[in-house]
C-alpha cells in the first residue's frame, strides 16, 4: 500500500509482514480518474492505475519506515516492492535500497519484491511475458554487487504475471531457477491483463485509463491463481518459495492456496475493498479451518493437495447436502417453525446425503 499513515494499519492488524506499493524511481499520480471499479456483488475488480507511488525515496527512508512499523508489537517484517519503467530504473532503485541497508545495519527492510508482472503502464511490455528480456533482466540484476557475495545483502522475490500454457511455466521456472541463490520467492499471480468492463447505461468503459483496459483482480481471478501456485510450486526450485496472490479473501482461500503449496498469501484487493480489518478476519477465518481440521501448523497441511479420488468426492458431495440441510434448518428455526420439524428435516437431509454417496459409490457418479 502507499503512505506510512495507510502502512502503519497494516503493521498493527494480523497481517504476516507489510509490503509497500511498487515504488518508481520518482514519485507519479498514475492514470486518469476513474481508474478502478469493482462489480457490485464483489466478484471482480480492474484497475489500471499507472503505479501512482511516493517514488523509491520514500519508502526506503527511515522516517517512513519508523511511522510505518511504530505500532507492531511482532516485529513483522517491512518489505519493499520496485516496479521501475526501464532496466536501469531497475537497477538503480536496487543499488539505492543496497546503499541505504549498507550504511544503516539497523534498517528494518526485510526484504525487497521486484514487479516482473505489471499489465497497466500503458505502452510498456510485461517482463514475465518476454522471456528474453526476462533472462537479460535476472541476469544484470544477479551481477550487481549486493548479489554477487557468497550471501545476498537482502532476500529478492519477483511478482510473476499469470501463466496459462504449460510451457510457460516451465521456460520462466527455468529462468527463475538459474538465480536460486537470489532468489528467496516468487509471487504468483498479479493481475490477469487487458480485461474489459463496460458500462451498460452510459455504453462506455467503466474505467477511463488506457481504452477502458485494465488489470483484473479479485474473486474472479483466485482459480487461476492456485493453479499458477501449484504449477510454480511443481517447477521451482525447493529453494525458492511460493507466495500465493490473486482472489484471497477469506481464511478458506488462504487454506487452498496453502494446499497447492503457498509459503504465505498477498491480500490486494479485499484490502482495497474491506480495509486492513480484513487480515485479522482472514487470520482468525483460517485458525479455525486448522482448528477443525486438526491441523497445529500450517506445515501439516501446506503443498499436501490430494489427487481426486471418489471417496474425497463422495465426502464433499456429502457435506455439502448436509450444509444446505443446516442452512434450511437454520431459516426455518428463525421464522418460527417448531424445533422438532426443522430437526426432522435436517435428519432427512442426510439421510438423503447418505443414500446419495452409496449410489455414486456403487453407478460411479461424480456430481449429484
Amino acid at each position: 500500500t502507499g503512505s506510512s499513515a495507510a502502512m502503519a494499519k497494516i503493521a498493527s492488524s494480523a497481517s504476516g509482514a507489510v509490503l509497500a506499493k511498487s515504488a518508481t524511481v520518482v514519485s507519479q499520480k498514475g492514470n486518469d480518474m476513474p481508474r478502478t471499479w469493482h462489480q457490485d456483488e464483489g466478484a471482480a475488480s480492474l484497475n489500471s492505475e499507472g503505479l501512482p507511488n511516493a517514488g523509491i525515496d520514500y519508502y526506503v527512508s527511515s522516517k517512513t519506515i519508523e511511522e510505518t512499523m511504530a505500532e507492531n508489537p511482532s516485529n513483522k517484517p517491512y518489505m519493499v516492492s520496485i516496479s521501475g519503467k526501464t532496466l536501469a530504473n531497475n537497477l538503480d532503485m536496487l543499488k539505492k535500497i543496497s546503499s541505504v541497508i549498507s550504511e544503516n545495519p539497523n534498517n528494518k527492510i526485510a526484504a525487497v519484491e521486484f514487479n516482473l508482472a505489471c499489465p497497466n503502464i500503458v505502452g510498456k511490455p510485461t517482463i514475465g511475458y518476454d522471456f528474453e528480456q526476462m533472462e537479460d533482466v535476472m541476469a544484470q540484476v544477479s551481477s550487481l554487487p549486493c548479489f554477487s557475495g557468497p550471501k545476498p545483502l537482502f532476500p529478492l522475490g519477483v511478482k510473476l504475471p499469470p501463466y496459462f500454457d504449460r510451457p510457460h511455466f516451465q521456460m520462466a521456472a527455468d529462468i527463475l531457477n538459474k538465480h536460486k541463490n537470489i532468489l528467496r520467492y516468487a509471487a504468483s499471480i498479479n493481475t490477469i491483463g487487458n480485461a474489459l468492463a463496460v458500462d451498460p447505461v452510459a455504453e462506455m468503459p467503466a474505467v477511463r485509463a488506457n481504452g477502458g483496459y485494465a488489470g483484473l483482480s479479485g474473486p474472479a481471478v483466485k482459480y487461476t491463481a492456485l493453479a499458477n501456485v501449484r504449477q510454480m510450486r511443481e517447477l521451482l526450485h525447493e529453494d525458492i518459495d511460493v507466495v500465493g496472490a490473486g482472489g484471497v479473501q477469506s481464511g478458506m482461500d488462504a487454506f487452498e492456496m496453502m494446499l497447492c503449496g503457498a509459503r504465505a498469501v498477498q491480500v490486494g484487493t479485499c484490502h482495497w475493498t474491506e480495509g486492513p480489518k480484513c487480515f485479522d478476519r482472514i487470520a482468525d477465518e483460517l485458525r479455525a479451518i486448522m482448528e477443525e481440521r486438526g491441523y497445529a501448523s500450517v506445515d501439516d497441511f501446506r503443498g499436501k493437495l490430494k489427487e481426486w479420488s471418489k471417496d474425497g468426492a463422495a465426502k464433499s458431495r456429502a457435506a455439502r447436502v448436509a450444509a444446505k440441510a443446516k442452512k434450511g434448518g437454520d431459516v426455518k428455526s428463525s421464522g418460527g417453525g417448531n424445533g422438532a420439524g426443522a430437526n426432522q428435516s435436517v435428519l432427512i437431509a442426510i439421510l438423503f446425503a447418505i443414500i446419495a454417496v452409496l449410489l455414486a459409490d456403487k453407478f460411479q457418479i461424480v456430481s449429484l
